[in-house]
């Protein structure tokens, strides 16, 4: 036996108790006559103590050698600790050692194991085993562990049905970029990584499974942000017979049911508001509700003077920032910079001071004046105290500029506060979205999304007027899932793949299996995708995902652990037949 009790395990209840632990060195402390020793596993820290007087020369000599990271067990027993620690939860006792055995020496790890550690983020990439060692990654991956239990559970409870669906599928045109896998037996041909199960989660909706979820493994060949990876895991469901009431009301209360059991947080109110008034009030179809700050439209009371800037613009808009009028001249010179930013984009900001004695003070005095000024306080809500930003230019530019100096302000200002949760659910999103650059609609969710009820034939005449039956949830200014009601005949989705610019050919060719499905009784169905990744993050109070992945990738989607991807071999690309023309230096 290794181990007869943790490293976290042991309290002054256990006192006078043989006891043999196992675990790694987290540091030692040598005083020649008697060496202490911080033995960590999983589960904690316990204090070894080994003393010349109490204990065999042999293993005192034995301890000398001891590095960080030493894979150790011992025997000895539970003793009162002189020196009692409060820090942690073993802090009352101490293991008076008896017997050393030294399991696996180690190297010296390339940056310390600690909480704060001196590693970067490339090489702690590197070295991810080691860094998994560490106590914020490793209660990150343990959190991840109890919130996919936790979902299990429930779903398991409200009747749903786990089903594995496959990896080894088909390339579709639609969405992002697959990654493919050549296959060897079928030479010239391949298979497609899912970016999801949707196809698979409808047919199983046609053989009347009903209730199905799947924690799920999807791909796509993307460009990399902090909170996306090239791999990344969903909560992927589908229920039959429902309208979008029946699977707002379910994922609300797995909402619930999360928060509550989590983090004792109860909600009762999850607001929806439509997508047209997310953006319009927000700037973006993901809004952060945990704050005000919320957009005022200014086009009716800025375009009566001679301000060019102003009147040349397709929207003016603006926000109060709280107490913001203390700002110094170089502080708001700083706020101007940053909007300005290429990742940003703004060409300027206009600012007003809402002073403590009722008066305005503007960039822009010599246009407007106190009468003015109020109304845009008016506009904006802005109180006494408060300073209003205002951005002008083309509508969808200025509302996504707008959105950025909102998030940025609220994150300076303290608002963004981890342990406070405000879900919402943004619903009636567009049907389809123009691509500007081609002139083509493509379907902003996918194709298998219904539009509203009885908008059918506007796709015919106002297509971009066209409501999705479609639905996001959103938590602290991130979706963490979203989903839709499904068209489930095959009229209605051959209609739907045609303002898609598909041929019936290539229809066939992409999706007849699903269409032939649709023909043997398809019942009405929908479903929701929850982002595994992302929701586990914002339930652990932060907002980037890699901590809560076990092996992530880094932004250039590599894993620079295993050093993959990488070349194959003559052999492997000779038997997959596939020829590539390489640089001269490969």
């Amino acid at each position: 036996m290794y181990r007869n009790h943790t490293c976290g395990a042991l309290r002054a209840s256990n006192i006078n108790t043989e006891v043999t632990l196992s675990g790694w060195v987290q540091k030692t402390r040598d005083k020649g006559f008697m060496i202490w020793v911080d033995l960590r596993d999983r589960y904690g820290i316990t204090q070894l103590i080994f003393d010349a007087d109490r204990t065999p020369k042999e293993v005192v000599e034995k301890a000398k050698t001891l590095g960080r990271e030493f894979v150790i067990q011992i025997k000895g027993k539970v003793i009162e600790r002189e020196s009692k620690n409060g820090n942690i939860p073993t802090g009352d006792i101490e293991i008076l050692v008896q017997e050393l055995e030294i399991l696996n020496a180690a190297k010296l790890p390339p940056f310390t194991i600690e909480d704060e550690t001196d590693g970067g983020e490339d090489i702690r990439m590197k070295y991810r085993y080691l860094d998994i060692r560490r106590n914020p990654v490793k209660e990150s991956l343990v959190f991840r562990s109890q919130v996919t239990m936790e979902v299990r559970n429930f779903l398991a409870q409200e009747g749903f049905i786990e089903v594995e669906t496959p990896y080894l599928i088909k390339s579709t045109p639609e969405g992002a970029r697959d990654f493919v896998v050549p296959s060897r037996m079928n030479e010239g041909q391949f298979y497609a990584l899912p970016q999801s199960p949707q196809t698979f989660k409808q047919l199983l909706m046609v053989g009347g499974l009903d209730k199905y979820f799947q924690i799920v493994k999807c791909f796509r060949d993307e460009d990399l942000r902090a909170d996306r990876q090239p791999e990344f895991t969903q909560i992927d469901c589908e229920m039959s017979f429902v309208e979008q009431e029946d699977i707002l009301n379910v994922f609300e209360k797995l909402t619930k049911y999360l928060l509550k059991k989590l983090h004792n947080f109860e909600i009762e109110n999850f607001p929806r508001i439509t997508y047209d008034y997310a953006m319009k009030t927000y700037g973006n179809d993901k809004p952060d509700i945990r704050f005000g700050m919320e957009f005022g439209e200014l086009n009716t009371v800025v375009k009566h003077k001679d301000f060019k800037v102003f009147n040349e613009a397709e929207l003016v808009v603006g926000i109060a920032v709280p107490g913001g009028a203390s700002y110094t001249r170089k502080e708001i010179d700083k706020l101007i910079d940053w909007v300005k930013r290429p990742q940003v984009g703004a060409l300027g900001m206009v600012y007003v001071k809402c002073n403590e004695d009722g008066s305005f003070k503007s960039s822009v005095d010599k246009f407007y004046d106190q009468d003015d000024l109020a109304k845009w306080a008016e506009a904006t809500g802005a109180k006494t105290g408060d300073l209003i930003c205002v951005l002008s230019g083309p509508t969808n530019k200025v509302r996504a500029q707008l959105s950025a100096l909102r998030m940025e302000l609220a994150e300076r200002l303290g608002l963004r506060k981890p342990k406070e949760f405000a879900p919402l659910w943004v619903i009636d999103f567009p049907l389809l979205e123009l691509d500007e650059e081609t002139g083509h609609y493509h379907a902003m969710h996918h194709p298998f999304t219904s539009p509203k009820p009885g908008q059918m034939e506007l796709l015919d005449t106002e297509p971009g007027e066209v409501k999705a039956n479609a639905y996001d949830l959103v938590l602290n200014g991130n979706e963490i899932g979203g989903g839709s009601i499904r068209i489930y005949d095959k009229e209605t989705q051959s209609i739907m793949f045609k303002h898609l610019g598909f041929t019936k050919e290539e229809a066939e060719e992409q999706f007849g299996f699903l269409m032939d499905a649709f023909e043997y009784g398809a019942p009405p169905h929908g479903g929701l995708a929850f982002g595994l990744d992302r929701l586990v993050a914002i339930l652990g109070g932060q907002e980037t995902i890699r901590d809560f992945i076990a092996f992530p990738k880094n932004n250039s989607g590599r894993d620079v652990m295993i050093d993959a991807p990488a070349y194959l071999n003559e052999n492997q690309l000779k038997e997959l037949n596939i020829r590539l023309q390489l640089s001269d230096n490969k």
